[in-house]
């Protein structure tokens, strides 16, 4: 079986349809240890055959569409945060204090994009939230390189910051948190109650892409990657994507362009504007959740509790950890669960942790959020119910540590080289413009080599250019990665462009 073909098994899918894939192949794009260019074909290539296939249900008769993944395409997709150009400027990736640190006994890797959480692990370490960048720097790492891994990890957990300590692929293993998400499927999907079968209107064949997703609403309730990628994925199929976020909680700017194509962006306060919130729920077909298991519930947003209200909603979760186990509550990005899971050792050499050649956990789970929203759509015009997906990078950080062998199982004994020896304080490069940290450019890949993202050469140069494009925007002239899902007759690009932050009425079009 391979890795199209698990995946769609994982989601449901007919086997029969993965005839329709065809791959262009590319080994010279995301070179890792790690397979990571198999797992990023297979995630595209398994949500463009489950858009291929809500296409032919909502469509005239004629078969499922076609498919075809070029591993050019998904390469420049998952590193799109490094092609993005707004009016020429390059964007800001990571921030000085998101980076790995050498500690007394090992290294740990912290997160510190968003203002909020840099302030709370300034506060952890005792440190004030004015510090300037340069200073902060220093006094973190000469703080840390005195402190054992783990105790940093807990102490900037317990005061609401991120930090993960590294682990080898045998001690995440082993651990509870490790066995609980080993245990779990990639995708999880379930039905939450007996609604009738969703009735589609069609969607003729037309001089337009066939837009598979076209009359449905989707209330995005997501943050950072993963969640705006599904999303940005279903709004390129059609839907119509409302983002909707506190007004207190601001998004990074460059992070929201890059994610922020085909969708609308508001701001909406649940704690005082929760008639507003059930006026948008009561009106949408499919709403997506990324924020921490748990932190929501609150709110009434757990699945059952939203389908109660919406009978024969899909709704779709995303987590760091995964929703189970004891780090289920706990804060986590990219960057973190590649370092936690042992992705950083088997990408490492003996003297420094190591990093996949794209931040390829947010990208792939996304792209298996999309697949399985457009999965679960099919499934209720057959068999109604309500539905739920859920997902998280830990898990699929499993499947790709695994090699993705199809049971995906956690720390596969790969050889890694990363000790846990004692060192000065030593902070990385990934505070700096383009060279962020884990899922940074090549610089980060210590055991891999350069890293080369595109067919033929870095951003800009002749083999990126089929997979970027330039536009003007309401945010000036932007460029971008193209949408790798494609299939025949379907959409190439999205049609609304990125606009500011929460400019848009919270409301339905």
């Amino acid at each position: 079986m391979d890795e199209i073909e698990y995946v769609w098994s994982v989601l449901g899918g007919d086997a029969a349809l993965t005839a329709r894939v065809a791959r262009a192949a590319r080994p010279e794009v995301l070179e890792a240890r790690l397979p990571v260019r198999a797992l990023a074909s297979a995630c595209v290539g398994a949500c463009a055959l489950a858009a291929a296939e809500l296409a032919a249900r909502r469509a005239a008769p004629g078969g499922v569409p076609a498919v075809r993944v070029d591993d050019g395409a998904v390469a420049a997709a998952f590193t799109s945060e490094r092609h993005l150009r707004i009016g020429g400027r390059e964007p800001v990736s990571f921030a000085p204090l998101s980076r790995l640190w050498r500690t007394a006994d090992g290294w740990v890797r912290t997160h510190a994009n968003y203002p909020h959480h840099r302030a709370r692990l300034l506060a952890a370490l005792g440190l004030a939230r004015d510090t300037e960048d340069a200073r902060a720097v220093d006094a973190v790492g000469s703080l840390l390189a005195g402190l054992p891994a783990r105790s940093v990890e807990e102490t900037v957990y317990a005061a609401g910051g991120a930090a993960v300590a590294l682990r080898t692929p045998e001690e995440w293993a082993a651990s509870e948190q490790g066995r609980a998400v080993a245990g779990r499927p990639l995708v999880e999907r379930g039905v939450l109650d007996a609604s009738p079968a969703r009735t589609f209107a069609p969607v003729p064949p037309s001089a337009g892409a066939l837009l598979p997703a076209a009359g449905l609403r989707v209330l995005d309730l997501t943050r950072v990657i993963a969640g705006p990628v599904a999303t940005r994925t279903l709004a390129l199929l059609g839907a119509d994507v409302l983002r909707v976020d506190p007004p207190g909680l601001p998004e990074l700017p460059d992070q929201h362009v890059d994610t922020g194509f085909g969708k609308r962006s508001a701001t909406l306060d649940l704690t005082c504007d929760q008639a507003a919130f059930e006026e948008l729920l009561g009106a949408a077909d499919v709403v997506v959740t990324g924020y921490r298991p748990g932190s929501l519930d609150r709110f009434g947003l757990s699945p059952r509790a939203l389908a109660a209200r919406r009978p024969g909603l899909v709704v779709a979760r995303l987590s760091a950890w995964g929703a189970y186990g004891p780090w289920a509550g706990r804060r986590g990005f990219d960057s973190l669960v590649q370092v936690g899971t042992g992705i950083a050792a088997l990408e490492g050499t003996a003297d420094r942790p190591g990093a996949l050649p794209a931040q390829a956990l947010d990208h792939g789970t996304g792209y298996l959020l999309a697949a399985g929203v457009l999965r679960a759509l099919t499934e209720q015009s057959r068999h109604g119910g309500s539905r739920y997906v859920e997902v998280a990078l830990a898990r699929t950080a499993a499947w790709l540590s695994a090699g993705l062998a199809p049971d995906g199982a956690s720390g596969a004994g790969r050889p890694h080289g990363v000790g846990g020896s004692a060192g000065s304080a030593s902070a990385d490069t990934g505070g700096t413009r383009g060279t962020g940290g884990t899922g940074g450019p090549s610089t980060m890949g210590t055991g891999s080599g350069a890293h080369r993202v595109c067919a033929a050469g870095d951003a800009g140069g002749p083999g990126a250019s089929p997979w970027l494009r330039e536009r003007e925007s309401p945010l000036g002239r932007l460029r971008y990665a193209l949408p790798p899902v494609r299939f025949e007759g379907g959409p190439t690009d999205w049609e609304r462009a990125p606009g500011p932050w929460g400019a848009d009425a919270a409301r339905w079009v």
